[in-house]
Order: structure tokens, then C-alpha cells, then sequence
């Protein structure tokens, strides 16, 4: 068994000085690190080279981005799983033997994560994963541990191994052959909510997607686009109508996404009375990049579909999570009615 760690860099330097060392102390001999370079113009490369001669490099030609970044370079990896991990996350000592020992053990499951906390805060879920992702019925997703910007301390409360719809990007372990059977990140994402839609597309090929908090690890967050930049609301709320354009099942969809359009209207107006105005015209111009992609999307949904073994419903929230957070108020996971998972 190979377990192939996938770093991806860009300009990265500092990050990789401050927490590659810890990825390559706490490894077992099955595992090997990577470094995919997005053609850095710093001397990231030129320093991992001196400094961590065990380090594997793989240099892409252009800045991919995160989705035909990792795709490329994955392309040149021989490995049972791959590990996408973040440069700005720290690990901890056993953060990858209890997920491959949960995964060898159902060969079902496909994809799996740690417990995601706060760099910065220790105790706390972090945005990106926290306990494990889901999304409501209008596909907005949230984390155990983190609804919207609420974000629990971390009390225990999540330290079961269950089943979820989403695994972060930050750290994710998945088997390589269903990677590839799953076509990979969707490269039209560029950044942000790629991991979601692969699991989506992961979980309609029949496999689970898991949370082990048995392993944690830290996470820095925004280490390359920060979490109030415009970019990263466009890139946000486009790619979560791509992905749910791509992956929900037949009969409600055009509904939906005619809602979504109202439900991020709202959104935008929110940004705008707070002062955000960069944040309101970023999400006109996510509708806007989504309905241009609208014909190349559909087209993407009907090769998904050939596969598709069943439509995953589960870890599936049958409410709308804005209306719980905002309207009544339900900042924590566990305030959620369990019923309606």
C-alpha cells in the first residue's frame, strides 16, 4: 500500500518553511510527500530542493489553480490514496494511520477527512471542515463545529466516525482510483468548492464520503486568497451553483436554482447594506459566469448521469440552513433538528 501526500504550491515559501517540516516527521514508511508546483515565481522550489532533498517535486507549467493544479499533477503519482493537503495546515503526530485503517476496512469508502481546527484558535472548528461537511436542500454547505461564521469550540461534542456528505479540500484523503473513475476536480471551479462537487459526484457513484476525528490536524486558512476577498465570494457562490447544476437529482433542479437566484439576491442586498459593495457586484458576477456556463454545464450532467449509481440523499439537511441561521437563530450543528438528515 502507497499513500501518496500532495502538497500544492504557489509562491508558497513561508508555508512550506513552516509546516512541511512537521507533514515529513509525522509520516509512516508507506507514505510519500509531494510538492506540485503551480510555476511559483518564488524560490519555493529551489528551497524545498536544499532543504527536504526526500521531498518529490512536480512541476506544473502555469498557476492551474487549485482543481487542474492538483489534477495535473496527480497525473504523475503512482499511490493506493492521495492526500490533498493544504501548505498552511499543520498535522499532528498519527494524522494519517487511523483514516487509511478506517478506509482498508470498508472498501466503500471513498473519501475521508480528520477533525479540521483553528490554527489560530486551537480549541475551535475551522471554516473549512470542521467535524465534517453537509448541505442543506438548496445545497449551501456548512460543517459540523462551523455554520456560516460561527465556529464551536471543540468540546468532544464531534469525535464520532460518521458518514457526511463532504470532505474538506484542506486535508483530503481519497482512494486514487476513484479520483480518477470521478474524472477528477472539475477545472472550470479554479478554486473553492471543487472537493465538494467531486464528493457529490464521489457519493452518486454509490461510495461513502467519511469524518474520522481519531486524526486532527490545523488549519491556517486563507494562506493563499483571503476569506473576505472578493474573488473567493465569486468563486464561492458560482461554484456552488455549478456544482448543484451538475449533480442534483432530476425534478426539482430548475426550481431550485430559480430560488438560489432569489436566496443570493438577498445575500448580495445583505453585502451591500453592510458596506461590502465589492461583495454585492462579486455575486451579480457569479450569476452572471454561471449562466455563461450554463450550456457547457448541462452537458457535464448528462455524461455524470451515465453513471450514476443513485442519487446520494442522505447528510442532506431538509430545511434551508439560512433561514435556521439567520431567521431562527440556530448557530450550532447540534441545535439542527437530526431528523431531517
Amino acid at each position: 500500500m502507497k499513500v501518496a501526500i500532495a502538497i500544492l504550491n504557489w509562491n508558497g515559501k513561508p508555508l512550506l518553511e513552516k509546516f512541511l517540516p512537521d507533514v515529513l516527521k509525522n509520516i509512516p514508511a508507506y507514505a510519500e510527500v509531494f510538492v506540485i508546483d503551480n510555476a511559483s515565481s518564488d524560490d519555493s522550489v529551489k528551497f524545498i530542493s536544499a532543504s527536504f532533498p526526500s521531498v518529490k517535486i512536480i512541476q506544473n507549467e502555469k498557476n492551474y489553480g487549485f482543481a487542474k493544479g492538483y489534477n495535473e499533477g496527480l497525473k504523475k503519482i503512482t499511490a493506493d490514496y492521495f492526500v490533498l493537503l493544504n501548505s498552511d495546515v499543520q498535522v499532528t503526530s498519527h494524522w494519517i494511520e487511523p483514516i487509511i485503517a478506517l478506509m482498508e476496512s470498508d472498501k466503500t469508502i471513498a473519501a475521508c477527512q480528520p477533525k479540521l481546527l483553528n490554527y489560530n484558535v486551537r480549541d475551535e472548528f475551522e471554516y473549512a471542515g470542521g467535524g465534517g461537511g453537509y448541505i442543506d436542500k438548496w445545497g449551501y454547505p456548512f460543517c459540523r463545529g462551523r455554520i456560516f461564521n460561527s465556529f464551536e469550540k471543540d468540546n468532544g461534542q464531534y469525535n464520532d466516525i460518521r458518514e457526511v456528505f463532504w470532505a474538506s479540500g484542506a486535508c483530503l484523503f481519497i482512494r486514487a482510483s476513484v479520483y480518477n473513475q470521478a474524472g477528477g476536480l472539475d477545472e472550470d471551479f479554479f478554486a473553492h468548492m471543487e472537493e465538494i462537487d467531486l464528493c457529490w459526484r464521489i457519493r452518486n457513484l454509490g461510495y461513502k464520503i467519511m469524518y474520522c476525528p481519531d486524526a486532527s490536524v490545523y488549519h491556517m486558512g486563507a494562506g493563499t486568497l483571503a476569506k473576505m476577498n472578493p474573488k473567493k465570494t465569486f468563486y464561492n457562490f458560482r461554484n456552488n451553483l455549478l456544482m448543484l447544476c451538475k449533480n442534483h437529482a432530476p425534478g426539482l433542479l430548475r426550481t431550485k436554482l430559480l430560488l438560489r437566484g432569489i436566496l443570493d439576491g438577498f445575500a448580495g442586498i445583505k453585502f451591500l447594506f453592510a458596506g461590502d459593495v465589492a461583495h454585492f457586484f462579486a455575486v451579480i458576477r457569479a450569476h452572471f459566469s454561471f449562466y455563461s456556463m450554463l450550456g457547457k454545464t448541462l452537458k457535464k450532467r448528462k455524461a455524470i448521469r451515465k453513471n450514476i449509481k443513485r442519487y446520494a440523499t442522505n447528510c442532506v439537511y431538509r430545511k434551508s440552513i439560512v433561514w435556521e441561521y439567520f431567521v431562527n437563530g440556530k448557530k450550532k450543528f447540534s441545535e439542527l433538528d437530526k431528523n431531517l438528515f
